[in-house]
């Protein structure tokens, strides 16, 4: 049960990030300043740039971010995460020695060897050129951004599949000047079931008690005053 759902929710991970690309990148723009939209600077991209590299190198190489890590903790405490450095520079032990291992190292220089040789066979294959241009549209005029997928149709068959979990709101409506808006609002369950409740617990609880601030010196010196003695009759 745990395998599968790890699996589910690095398979949803993945939809998400796709969904992010797909709004932010692909398709047409939908307003004037989003089509007037350049490049960032080059500071930025410095910085993303940075970024990306170390997580390259985490990736590719943790066990030497695992061994500069293990010092925090072997100063600490006295105990580190000997054993995931156990195999050398090469080998990520996650639970033991004993149970399994895994080379990242390893894993990147395959898919290259698999990259390279897929590009040296594709040189190799006798590939006809393509000619791009539009997509015959039955005589239509040009798709425009409304025409397009939007974040909510991407999601769509997602928040199908876990309707149950979710408490959906969807319709059509007409607004002050006629024009139809689609309506669509999630709400989870989870929320309205447990953290509701518990987050109204504690506002009524916090109404009663901010009913002993009556703006009068003497009854807080009264409360302190009975905090202490209770608080001196536990102690002793």
């Amino acid at each position: 049960i745990a395998a599968a759902m790890l699996a589910l929710t690095g398979a949803l991970a993945a939809a998400c990030f796709v969904k992010v690309f797909g709004i932010a990148f692909l398709g047409q723009a939908r307003s004037r300043p989003i089509r007037r939209a350049r490049e960032v600077a080059t500071g930025m991209l410095t910085g993303q740039a940075i970024l990306a590299a170390l997580c390259l190198v985490f990736g590719i190489l943790p066990t030497g971010t695992v061994a500069m890590l293990n010092v925090i903790p072997t100063h600490m405490f006295g105990i580190g995460l000997s054993e995931a450095t156990a195999h050398g520079w090469l080998w990520l032990t996650p639970v033991s020695v004993t149970t399994a291992s895994y080379s990242a190292p390893l894993v990147v220089l395959s898919l290259v060897v698999i990259g390279a040789f897929c590009a040296w066979f594709l040189r190799r294959s006798a590939v006809q050129r393509v000619r791009r241009s539009d997509a015959w549209d039955c005589g239509f005029s040009p798709p425009t951004s409304r025409m397009q997928y939007t974040a909510t149709s991407f999601a769509q068959p997602i928040r199908r599949v876990f309707a149950l979990l979710f408490h959906i709101d969807e319709g059509v409506e007409r607004d002050n000047a006629g024009q139809r808006r689609y309506r669509l609002h999630v709400g989870d369950r989870a929320w309205e079931l447990f953290y509701m409740p518990l987050a109204r617990a504690v506002d009524n609880a916090a109404r009663r008690v901010s009913r002993l601030q009556a703006g009068n010196v003497r009854i807080y010196l009264g409360w302190s005053f009975a905090t202490l003695v209770i608080l001196l009759w536990i102690i002793s």
